[in-house]
């Protein structure tokens, strides 16, 4: 007697499936939900519980941890001992094991859910028999996607076999299936904690959609989404334009987390994950204006994020500027259709990204992966230390409190240079920071006089304030603690330039 037990949360092409194992001479064996849900179909469904002699118990929590049902499945059938015991048992072989779990990820994605609707919905029959039949592909099909139903289905009803390879890769995507089941219920217990030290660490995804190439067309790239997350570039909507390539999702995500890193107004112009145009004004009109003119140049073919809905005022100021794409929360609809007329631009529509893995930032390296808390840090302006005898003045400091903010999206070494809540011109990515204060004075041209500059880390030498002053320099923001402040400070005080000490840096390698 050939058995395949079916038990399934998603019931997605179930009866169609079990239809065909009927038909390959299987008898079926189900629980639940699933038996009431094939016996409608008009299948003759046997109850796991008729199988093991054993009622349903504890509200339904225990039906299939009964050795009737693993004997069936674990048992080697090229082992005389095991076959033996289970004609002892009168027990019968289970040969196909079609399981999803209950919908974990779905319930705790609600709002309002509670520990206790999270934790009822923790499957542990359905992950017991999903790895039983795993560790023996050999002898069992184990199926736990859907859209598998139909090739196996259709071989079965056959009589053609399947092999050992297909088996093989149905046991390994079993057990990545419970395996990130398993990382879902580790995160949500994980509350809104972030931190790096546990001893041990997953992560869990799930495939989007495959790229047509990585950074180069030699290069294979495939987007995921993180478990128990939402938001975020992965779940924009794309409006219109192209396809995303695997570049142009990592321009969209710098551009996004930008603008999102300000409550003001604010729009940002990306090339290559930096931002080559920053501004923060109330009118958002303006504020793509002085963005683009930032660096004008670089703005080609860029990206453009907005942390507010598009106006129509924005979109015709947009005119005439080719870019790859637009990204924002929302768009006016007549905005939406002066856009649309760029007929390759990627429009995207994209909301903040929530979930337990958002504050981590995690990067492979050759052997495994770094783990650190994400640079979100709010800074309280009013601890900056005043390091020099004349002070920023009050717009000096408000300009300083912007580039500040916007270096820890740049490269390192990072210069900002920023006048009137507008970033006009910057240095990224140099291997020292004096050519990074020559880059970023080379591309502000006569806008660096009279504007203020921040640099993500402290300054080794006073080289970069001597060249800051050439440029038209006032005022200059730096974390400080180099065992030559002083000389800094003294250039400084010496060029008549303000110099605040953040305490802090903003690396971004």
């Amino acid at each position: 007697m050939k058995l395949a037990l079916l038990s399934a949360y998603d019931k997605t092409g179930l009866v169609d499936f079990a239809r065909r194992l009927k038909a390959g001479g299987y008898n079926l064996v189900s629980t639940g939900g699933t038996a009431l849900d094939l016996q409608n179909g008009g299948l003759d469904v046997q109850q796991v519980s008729d199988l093991t002699g054993s009622p349903e118990i504890l509200d339904g929590r225990v039906k299939t941890l009964h050795p009737t049902v693993h004997a069936g499945i674990l048992a080697r059938r090229n082992n005389e001992s095991h076959m033996a015991q289970l004609a002892d048992d009168e027990t019968g072989t289970i040969d196909i094991v079609a399981v999803n779990l209950y919908p974990f990820v779905e319930t705790v994605s609600k709002p309002d859910v509670t520990l206790d609707d999270a934790l009822e919905n923790i499957d542990i029959g359905g992950p017991t028999m999903i790895r039983g039949a795993a560790k023996n592909f050999q002898d069992v099909l184990v199926v736990v996607d859907p859209s598998d139903y139909e090739w196996i289905g259709e071989r079965v009803s056959g009589g053609v076999e399947v092999t050992l390879e297909e088996r093989k890769e149905l046991a390994r995507k079993a057990f990545q299936h419970v395996a990130l089941y398993d990382t879902a219920i580790s995160r949500y217990l994980s509350g809104e904690e972030t931190k790096t030290s546990w001893d041990e660490f997953t992560l869990g995804f799930n495939r989007v959609q495959d790229l047509r190439y990585g950074e180069n067309p030699h290069q294979q790239a495939t987007l995921y989404s993180t478990a128990l997350s939402a938001g975020g570039v992965v779940d924009a909507k794309r409006l219109h334009g192209l396809e995303m390539s695997f570049t142009n999702i990592l321009d969209a995500d710098a551009a996004w987390r930008v603008v999102s890193d300000f409550s003001e107004n604010a729009v940002a112009v990306i090339k290559h994950t930096n931002p080559c145009g920053l501004s923060v004004h109330p009118d958002q009109a303006v504020a793509y204006q002085q963005a683009f003119e930032g660096d004008s140049v670089s703005a080609y073919g860029g990206i453009v994020g907005f942390n507010r809905t598009v106006t129509v005022a924005t979109a015709e100021a947009m005119r005439g500027v080719l870019y790859d794409q637009i990204i924002a929360p929302g768009f006016e609809p007549e905005a939406l259709e002066i856009l649309k007329r760029r007929r390759r631009t990627r429009i995207l529509e994209i909301t903040l990204a929530k979930g337990p893995t958002e504050g981590l930032d995690v990067r492979t390296v050759s052997g495994g992966v770094l783990v650190q808390t994400a640079d979100t840090l709010e800074e309280d302006t009013t601890d900056w230390n005043v390091a020099t005898e004349r002070p920023p003045t009050d717009d000096e400091f408000r300009d300083l409190a912007f580039a500040w903010r916007a270096c820890k999206h740049i490269k390192s070494n990072t210069i900002v240079l920023a006048k009137n809540n507008t970033m006009v011109g910057m240095g990224a990515g140099q291997p020292n920071r004096v050519v990074s204060v020559h880059l970023s004075l080379r591309i502000a041209g006569d806008k660096a006089k009279g504007s203020v500059m921040a640099s993500d880390a402290y300054f080794p030498f006073g080289d970069s304030v001597e060249m800051a002053a050439e440029g038209g320099i006032i005022a200059i923001a730096q974390p400080g603690g180099s065992i030559r402040d002083e000389e800094s400070v003294e250039a400084a005080n010496r060029l008549g330039i303000a110099m605040v000490l953040t305490g802090t840096r903003h690396f971004r390698h």
